[in-house]
């Protein structure tokens, strides 16, 4: 009677990993919108009362969507540094380690690892203020250091721009901008890029940990033993630095009988193995190839996410008369082409997923929504 009860406690226990791992996995996709709504709010009022182009904050928005493409940490600060580039001349990327901060790539200095390796004074006036401070700060070339300026020259009008990328309270790496020739230097627009960065690599982490905690208690069911603790690094290379995260061990199980256990193994691969063949669409690709297509779905729906978040009249008055194309038919197209951009010359190109994304979540399936015009 004992061992009844302590084997339904532990798989009481399991299912209730499982269901915070599923909550979790759950929530990632309102932290993206939640993220990307946060960032919107940001964008300074004095903009629009100013008249600036909409185009501006459009841009951003793609932006923002290009990052959250990223699914590893190397990839989503790729897409930082090529989004900065459009709103400065020169964008660095220096990753803090151990009190020192190194080049890590770049964008606009003539090549992606021109700064490769360099060692970022962290003394130096707006280095030492945005590392301190957590604060994006302004600053004179002169005050980068003579080795800086010696290395990589002065911008025309002088002017530079430090960013903190935070990590978990920590500031993980420091992004240098400066207008290069063309004096082209967007402070507001490059703080939101650098923000969302930070956000979106939270998301990974948390991602990462719940993932990490379904194998681990995947395995811990089979086994039925407490095998040592796993560190679970929340921020990979090129932060690696950072405080891994401890998964702790399932309380020490009696031993039981191995007939029993092969008969736990057997069911929940069974169980296991079924639905996932069943349901998941991906499932004979190769892993390489089923990554690109998740990451071309989990784009199209940030741009048409995007499309909604501009467009709210349009988008009920278009599903109320039947002509949602014609009305947005511009917000439409231009999303297509930079989805075609991305993804058009790759394996996930057939699988239509920005018109597949339109259909399910702005016509509410119902493609004649979309109207006569709409491109079946």
């Amino acid at each position: 009677m004992a061992e009844r009860k302590q084997s339904q406690g532990q798989e009481i226990e399991q299912l209730v990993a499982r269901a915070v791992s599923q909550a979790l996995q759950d929530q990632i996709p309102k932290l993206q919108e939640q993220i990307a709504q946060r960032v919107l709010e940001a964008l300074p009022a004095e903009s629009e009362a100013a008249g600036a182009p909409r185009e501006n904050a459009g841009a951003l928005v793609h932006a923002v969507a290009s990052i959250h493409a990223g699914s590893t940490q190397k990839e989503v600060l790729r897409a930082l540094l090529d989004a900065g580039s459009e709103h400065c001349s020169r964008i660095a990327l220096f990753v803090v380690k151990a009190g020192a901060a190194s080049g890590w790539q770049s964008r606009g200095f003539g090549d992606e690892e021109a700064v490769k390796d360099f060692p970022l004074d962290l003394n130096a006036g707006p280095v030492a203020h945005t590392y301190q401070n957590r604060v994006a700060t302004p600053g004179n070339i002169a005050e980068m250091g003579g080795q800086f300026v010696g290395q990589f020259g002065s911008p025309t009008n002088e002017q530079v721009l430090v960013l903190p990328l935070a990590l978990k309270d920590k500031v993980a790496a420091l992004v240098y901008a400066d207008g290069g020739d063309s004096s082209k230097l967007s402070a507001d627009s490059l703080e939101l890029l650098v923000l969302a960065t930070s956000a979106w690599l939270e998301v990974i982490s948390l991602r990462k940990q719940a993932a990490a905690r379904e194998d681990f208690e995947a395995g811990a069911a089979v086994e039925r033993s407490a095998p040592p603790v796993q560190t679970v690094s929340s921020f990979s290379d090129p932060f690696a630095t950072h405080a891994a995260e401890q998964v702790p061990s399932p309380r020490q199980p009696e031993p039981e009988p191995a007939a029993e256990v092969v008969e736990v193994a057997s069911a929940h691969a069974a169980s296991a193995a079924a639905p996932a063949a069943a349901t998941d669409p991906l499932a004979g690709l190769s892993p390489a190839d089923a990554d690109i297509h998740r990451k071309a779905q989990r784009f199209a729906r940030l741009l048409v996410d995007e499309i909604k978040l501009y467009n709210q009249a349009k988008v009920a008055e278009g599903r109320r008369n039947k002509d949602l194309y014609d009305r947005l038919k511009e917000d439409i197209d231009k999303s297509r082409g930079t989805f075609h951009k991305r993804y058009g010359s790759t394996v996930a190109a057939s699988g239509d997923y920005l018109q597949n994304e339109l259909v399910r979540s702005l016509a509410e399936d119902d493609i004649s929504v979309m109207g006569t015009n709409f491109r079946r």
